[in-house]
């Protein structure tokens, strides 16, 4: 099988899932009689942890001979604890159940890049074609779990997420190369060169500015991914146009990623990350107004830049400033702000927010995105004039 089917597949397996649990999730979660508050601390637990846990987890990985063979005990880990869920009943058990299910599944995106980026620059595929694939798997998790639940109970949610997971693990040991985690071999002290290398990132400013205003931009998405769905419904619309609503912003950030390489070439990943911070200050305050179903469509395709044009922007350039020693660490790190505390702390913010205001809670994103925005033109000073 070719390198890049291989990664796109397993891209797709990873995806599918989470396609199906972020908007919906919480749908079963609110059936199971939570409030909007105890929704948000359960889906906003594992993004508080992530900063901590990611780069544990990339030092951990670091540890095997090969990349892929972590990744199978991480998506092994995941299936385990969202099934968990289906089992143990209560706050509380759902709460440790996300979490970990949330945080295994979670560190194979990161670690995947990894593999793809050194594959696409020796191979000379563009990595957002195997990438695009996992976000076609996305859709057919928003559109397919949108349709399963116009005749099946929310319990669906958690069945199919489970499944996914598994699929996951077992992707990680059939789909991907197995390329060695050092290309030489490790010398005795290689976790102290490792956190030496996590210093050495933390104290580059221009490193540090690029990784907090991707993350700001990222992190205003919390309110949408938690409480979308539960808004559409009370505004009236039915499961299957949510899903659709989730797939058609998908699509974009898929024809984005296709159409537009030699564009994004031209541009260049700083300033990626700022069109991003824009078509999010955009998005959250159309959204907060509670628009019609014709208007959402349109709204909904700008995630190709709130989240497409920020994230592939932010890869490059975490990948430009960071050493290739420290590669795993730097994406990791990314990863873990951008998905980790900031995102935790826009969606512990939103159950609140939802709680009292609605749909106006959407303002506080773009407040959030506006930030990332305003980090984003200062970092693209800095990166330009840097050697």
């Amino acid at each position: 099988m070719p390198v890049i089917v291989g990664l796109g597949l397993f891209y797709a397996a990873i995806f599918i899932g989470s396609g199906a649990s972020l908007p919906f999730m919480p749908v079963w979660l609110g059936g199971e009689g939570l409030s909007g508050t105890q929704i948000a601390i359960i889906v906003s637990a594992p993004q508080f942890a992530r900063t901590v846990l990611g780069p544990a987890i990339a030092l951990w990985a670091d540890g095997f001979r090969l990349r892929r063979t972590p990744m199978i005990w991480l998506g092994a880990g995941s299936a385990l604890a969202y099934a968990s869920m289906a089992v143990l009943h209560g706050f509380w058990w759902w709460l440790i159940g996300w979490f970990l299910g949330t945080t295994f599944l979670g560190a194979l995106s990161p670690l995947a890049d990894v593999i793809t980026l050194r594959r696409s620059g020796r191979h000379g595929f563009a990595y957002a074609l195997p990438r695009s694939v996992g976000s076609m798997a996305y859709i057919c998790g928003n559109v397919g779990m949108g349709l399963i639940l116009l005749a099946a109970p929310s319990l669906a949610v958690l069945v199919w997420t489970v499944t996914a997971a598994s699929l996951a693990a077992l992707g990680a040991r059939l789909l991907l190369p197995p390329d060695p985690v050092h290309e030489h071999p490790a010398p005795s002290g290689r976790k102290a060169d490792l956190l030496a290398g996590l210093r050495g990132l933390l104290a580059d400013r221009a490193f540090v500015l690029a990784v907090v205003s991707n993350g700001l931009i990222q992190a205003s998405h919390g309110f949408y991914y938690s409480f979308s769905a539960l808004a559409w419904r009370r505004q009236g619309l039915a499961e299957g146009w949510i899903g659709a609503l989730w797939g058609f912003a998908v699509g974009a950030e898929v024809l984005f990623m296709w159409f537009l390489e030699p564009w994004r070439r031209r541009v260049g990943p700083e300033a990626l990350v700022v069109i991003g911070g824009l078509g999010a200050i955009v998005r959250w305050t159309a959204l907060a107004f509670s628009p019609p179903l014709a208007l959402l469509f349109p709204i909904q395709a700008l995630h190709a830049l709130s989240f497409t044009a920020t994230f592939l922007g932010s890869l490059r350039l975490i990948e430009r400033l960071s050493p290739p020693a420290s590669a795993t660490a730097a994406q990791t790190l990314n990863s873990s702000v951008a998905n980790g505390v900031l995102t935790g702390l826009a969606t512990m913010a939103s159950g609140p927010l939802f709680d009292a205001a609605g749909t106006r809670g959407y303002l506080s994103m773009t407040a959030m995105a506006a930030a990332g925005l305003a980090g984003a033109l200062w970092s693209l000073r800095r990166v330009r004039a840097r050697p």
